[in-house]
């Protein structure tokens, strides 16, 4: 849909993540033309488990705000937050969204905390006027921050949207019921759901597998 929000990510680790993978797929092409032996099935199951772990910790870490609810998207696990529950989002040394008293943490919206010290200071430095005004213009913002507020006002949005979970009756309840986190099914949790990855957990498992039977074959 056109009012969707885009996943927010950041771009210097996908330009990290996709790099490494196109420098692997070179080595893996010269291991095959020049390789032999055990050694180079070895050095192969090794550059494997790297494109795992570039995946796993470059790649796939996003924030994926849905019809239902926001999604963080971690390494290994992953984590559903309904609008219905999310009550606030900001930003410590990485993007958090708060649901009540729970606190979840994105790995891939993050900054350094000398970062965050400067742009401190800078503030205060400016005067409280400046600083004000700043938090009003996107473009005065730190990338995280503005996803930070992204969050914010999408969830502001979603819970003003006269949806059939808002509408009161047993009808609403069914429709509310058979929600899902990304808007299309049934079973969407009400309250904030954490999961393993299977993806995550197969991009690393199957090259150390391979790397262990290479190991015990030769």
């Amino acid at each position: 849909m056109g009012d969707e929000m885009k996943p927010l990510s950041s771009p210097a680790s996908r330009v990290l993540g996709w790099g490494w993978v196109a420098v692997v797929a070179l080595l893996l092409v010269d291991l095959a033309f020049r390789g032999s032996g055990a050694s180079s099935l070895v050095a192969g199951s090794v550059l494997l488990i790297t494109v795992g772990v570039a995946y796993v910790l470059w790649l796939r870490p996003r924030v994926v705000p849905g019809a239902e609810g926001v999604r963080l998207v971690n390494p290994l696990r992953d984590t559903f937050v309904p609008w219905s529950v999310f009550t606030w989002a900001d930003v410590t040394d990485a993007l958090r969204v708060h649901a009540g008293e729970d606190v979840y943490r994105s790995w891939s919206l993050r900054e350094t905390r000398r970062a965050r010290v400067r742009e401190n200071l800078r503030r205060a430095d400016d005067g409280s006027g400046v600083a004000a005004q700043a938090d009003d213009d996107p473009r005065s913002m730190r990338p995280v921050d503005h996803a930070a507020r992204q969050l914010r006002e999408e969830a502001q949005r979603r819970r003003a949207q006269p949806t059939a979970g808002s509408v009161p009756g047993e009808a609403a309840a069914s429709a509310s019921e058979d929600a899902a986190p990304d808007g299309g099914g049934r079973g969407a949790p009400r309250t904030p759901s954490t999961v393993w990855a299977p993806d995550a957990v197969a991009a690393l498992g199957i090259p150390v597998f391979l790397l262990i039977m290479v190991l015990l074959l030769i």
